[in-house]
């Protein structure tokens, strides 16, 4: 592994067996995941974001496996750790879920226990992963509630969920992540379901306890004004695919692949007219089993190559340093 790299993704492929046929959900996806730094994963719904994070985390369920790829995690003593090797309920990949890796779902109402209160959830990680006592696991829940800006926190630690508001709970899921001190934390669209003022509070709170921690964090979201907010790193992903991938400038000031170009352009302008019609990608992503031949973007792409685009997947080049992008409106290039 690179010693910059906290992750590394390599060909990982995760699909899903259904009676109706195979779902492609991940195929053949590459990138890595650097120490302190935050990758931004980017694309429309059904494109394969969540299920990339979960499969780092091992927590695909049948009919869903990995079939193919490597997931590497730096350990903790200099070495590395094959977390595709490992069995998704074994007791090794169990220890890395909370003390090394952390996830965010994407809504905490679903994620979080009714019938336990808040505190109860975040002390179990606590007592399961450091081996706290019942008492010292509360002060540390009660610790981490503060840090996350909740507050009252002694008295919210007996709060169900349901008491809470969307802000709150996702402070919780937040403070549940953190609460062991993880390497890295991987946030599933954390504020889509959060107005404006909440959401800037969330996103300012995780780039706060990332530069304390020195923490890598892996973002999903389809919100491109949160990508150029945050990012060090983006992955722009399109049906299971990363179509391209570069640092947050490039991504911006640069893009390449022509669905991230009309990403950009139907992003509302203040420069805009009052009758100036906003761009929109034509058609919708495809159905799973119905997946086109060729390049997977081809029969939305205004700039598809007749015989070549619909055809032939294209291949990864290297466009520039640091950067990626799988079109054939590119030369060969230097391959990555």
């Amino acid at each position: 592994m690179n010693k910059d790299n906290l992750v590394e993704v390599e060909g990982l492929k995760t699909y899903f067996y259904t009676d109706e046929g195979v779902v492609r959900a991940v195929d053949g996806v590459d990138f890595n995941i650097k120490t302190g730094k935050t990758l931004c994963v980017v694309g429309e719904s059904g494109c394969g974001k969540s299920i990339t994070a979960r499969s780092i985390m091992r927590l695909i369920d049948p009919p869903g496996k990995i079939v193919e790829g490597v997931i590497r995690l730096a350990a903790r003593d200099g070495g590395e750790i094959d977390v595709t090797a490992l069995s998704p309920k074994g007791q090794e990949i169990r220890k890395i879920r909370g003390a090394d890796i952390s996830m965010i779902f994407q809504e905490p109402m679903s994620s979080l226990s009714p019938v336990h209160t808040v505190g109860e959830q975040i002390a179990e990680a606590i007592r399961l992963h450091l081996g706290f006592t019942k008492e010292d696991a509360k002060a540390r829940t009660v610790e981490v509630l503060k840090e996350v800006g909740i507050p009252k926190a002694e008295q919210r630690f007996d709060s169900y969920p349901f008491e809470l508001s969307g802000g709150m709970r996702q402070r919780v899921m937040i403070a549940m992540a953190l609460s062991c001190r993880s390497r890295m934390l991987i946030a599933d669209e954390p504020t889509t379901a959060l107005d404006v003022t909440t959401q800037a509070n969330i996103l300012d709170l995780i780039q706060g306890l990332q530069r304390e921690y020195n923490m890598s964090v892996m973002f999903i979201t389809h919100d491109l004004g949160v990508v150029a907010e945050i990012a060090d790193e983006a992955v722009v992903m399109y049906l299971g695919k990363v179509v391209e991938r570069g640092s947050v400038d490039d991504i911006f000031h640069d893009p390449k692949h022509p669905y991230l170009v009309s990403l950009l352009k139907s992003i509302p302008k203040l420069s805009a007219g009052p009758v100036e019609r906003l761009d929109s990608i034509k058609g919708m992503v495809p159905h799973p089993f119905n997946r086109p031949k060729g390049c997977p973007f081809n029969p939305r792409c205004d700039r598809a190559i007749k015989g070549l685009c619909d055809r032939d997947i294209p291949p990864a080049i290297n466009p520039g340093p640091g950067r990626e992008v799988s079109c054939f409106l590119y030369g060969e290039g230097e391959k990555p």
